[in-house]
């Protein structure tokens, strides 16, 4: 059976990864959740005092990147892949409001998406991928055979968002939630390095109003398309 690359796009907290990982499953396909890789970055750049909300020694962290390691691993007893940053699991560290706040900042310094965009490319060589983020249909992978860009109300996005920290027993307000989540917006669509924007050939899925059951019903029909169609 042909295989093809997946690649989704979309705002944050729309449920990129949930759905990705949902086809991967599906499918039998390699998931790479790029987003971990910019928070893990993001994680680094904190433990080692280079960000804050007050500042950020750009430079510090380019000189750094040669020798961050990100890896992921494969848990069976969760069925899913965790992060590794430097040998250390920190699936639970990168998920927090604190790298949150600054993992857009790491994101628009052009060495730090280069040296993950090389890994990201040699990763998709084999195809039978299904990676998420924010420029993978734009850059990273311009010829993946189905692009999807997600997108939801920010509202909506917000209380999902604050309903999953809370269940992780994080103290935040859904106001600090939801500025957090137009600040990402806004950094996202206008950085100056590869910004947020819908591939022209990209299939847009809204689910501000669908449940994630319809949303992956709606997604496979159409990865089952191209396969039939490759």
């Amino acid at each position: 059976m042909n295989k093809i690359i997946v690649a989704i796009d979309g705002y944050s907290s729309c449920g990129k990864s949930t759905l990705a990982k949902q086809i991967a499953r599906e499918k039998g396909y390699i998931y790479i959740d790029t987003g971990a890789m910019y928070r893990s970055i993001a994680l680094y750049a904190l433990q080692n005092k280079i960000i804050s909300n007050a500042h950020f020694d750009k430079q510090a962290l380019i000189d750094s990147l040669s020798k961050i390691q990100v890896s992921f691993s494969y848990n069976s007893e969760s069925n899913a892949s965790e992060t590794y940053l430097d040998g250390k699991n920190i699936e639970k560290e990168i998920r927090g409001i604190e790298v949150s706040n600054q993992v857009s900042k790491v994101a628009q310094v052009k060495e730090v998406r280069a040296k993950l965009v090389d890994i990201q490319r040699e990763l998709g060589k084999s195809k039978g991928l299904v990676m998420d983020g924010r420029d993978i249909g734009s850059v990273v992978f311009p010829d993946a055979e189905l692009k999807i860009f997600m997108t939801a109300d920010h509202k909506i996005r917000a209380q999902r968002r604050f309903d999953e920290l809370q269940a992780k027993g994080d103290v935040i307000t859904f106001n600090e939630v939801l500025e957090n989540i137009t600040n990402r917006d806004n950094d996202d669509t206008s950085r100056s390095e590869n910004p947020l924007v819908k591939a022209e050939d990209a299939i847009v899925i809204d689910n501000s109003e669908i449940t994630p059951k319809e949303q992956l019903k709606i997604a496979l029909e159409y990865v089952n398309d191209k396969l039939t169609f490759d």
